[in-house]
């Protein structure tokens, strides 16, 4: 251990397409934000991310405009992404420290264009080393299974932009399936209900809202009602309309019958032995999406299997992140090929 491990800014990042989580070597999670850019469209300088930038999302003036730079689980706008990433970093170091190592999770589904703009990105945020892991890989270390065990467990990570599925057995991914189908596309599903069905026009952040406050999957022991402000498209004046939580269930059924299709599928592709494990040990349940009401019963329901809410959903999978990082030895065999060293 010399002075300079010390300083070094060991980090595990969770880049994802709805927040971005970061980990310290020996801290913990440090940062949780969305992962939302505001800037000059003139200059291209970065005004505000985060939660900041959140506050100016819909808000903005024609010179300036937020942006989400990670779309699909990927990076959409690769400098914006690299500028988001480096003032995220900024945000909790001393700038003087430059970051060692950096561990970034992605989604299994990923191609290798996708995940050289990743390590480019890690690499000009000041990292010299930049490994990846496959977010249901991390997810399933963050929430304490044994995944190098002779032994089946199955995870669905439900992020902002995918899910992720993944049979995992010997360190290894058995069987994956990673479908861009998530958090975003539940609230586009309730942004197109309004205007199909009340001809009102609503934003992504009130539309996130609504997912969280009456959301579900299964119909609710007590239905819920909200109330909801937007413009009307006819008039074109604000307005307010109320809506049940039985018409919002309807409008997120074909995004959920879609992730639990793709359960099905993974489940219908694993092999017997891994299978009557699952059996045994349940499905696992990570991401944001899993805090949706309901969502681990109706997949019990369609599977007829057990179905668990990891704890603390949101920052699984950059708890698993950290944990490879603290030891990258150990996990070496779940590091994505093609690593830079």
């Amino acid at each position: 251990m010399g002075i300079f491990s010390l300083f070094s800014n060991d980090l595990a990042i969770d880049l994802g397409t709805a927040n971005t989580l970061i980990w310290v070597k020996s801290k913990g999670v440090v940062l949780s934000e969305p992962s939302i850019v505001a800037f000059d469209k003139n200059t291209k300088k970065i005004i505000a991310i985060g939660n900041d930038a959140r506050e100016m999302q819909g808000k903005t003036h024609r010179d300036l405009q937020v942006v989400r730079p990670m779309r699909d689980g990927v990076i959409a706008d690769f400098e914006i992404a690299e500028g988001m990433l480096r003032a995220f970093i900024k945000k909790i170091m001393n700038s003087w420290i430059p970051s060692r190592r950096i561990v970034i999770s992605v989604p299994s589904g990923i191609t290798e264009v996708e995940k050289r703009a990743v390590r480019d990105s890690g690499e000009h945020a000041g990292a010299k080393e930049v490994y990846l892991v496959a977010e249901p890989m991390a997810a399933a270390i963050g929430i304490g299974l044994s995944v190098d065990a002779p032994v089946g467990d199955m995870i669905i990570d439900i992020g902002g932009g995918t899910t992720e599925i993944a049979v995992i057995a010997l360190s290894g991914i058995v069987q994956e399936e990673s479908i861009r189908i998530a958090g975003d596309e539940l609230n586009n599903a309730i942004m197109q209900h309004f205007k199909k069905n009340h001809n009102l026009l609503i934003g992504e952040r009130t539309a996130e809202i609504i997912k969280c406050e009456v959301g579900s999957a299964v119909p609710l022991k007590q239905e819920l009602v909200v109330r909801v402000k937007g413009r009307d498209l006819v008039g074109g004046l604000p307005t307010t309309v109320e809506a049940s939580s039985v018409e919002i269930r309807e409008a997120l059924e074909e995004p959920i019958s879609s992730i639990v299709e793709a359960v099905k599928a993974t489940l219908e592709r694993t092999p017997p032995e891994l299978a009557a494990d699952i059996l045994d040990r349940g499905i696992m349940l990570t991401g944001g999406g899993a805090l949706l009401k309901g969502l681990d019963t109706r997949i019990r329901k369609e599977t007829n299997l057990p179905v668990h809410v990891a704890e603390d959903p949101l920052t699984a999978v950059v708890r698993g992140t950290g944990a490879i990082m603290e030891n990258l030895h150990h996990y070496s065999k779940v590091i994505l090929k093609g690593k830079k060293y």
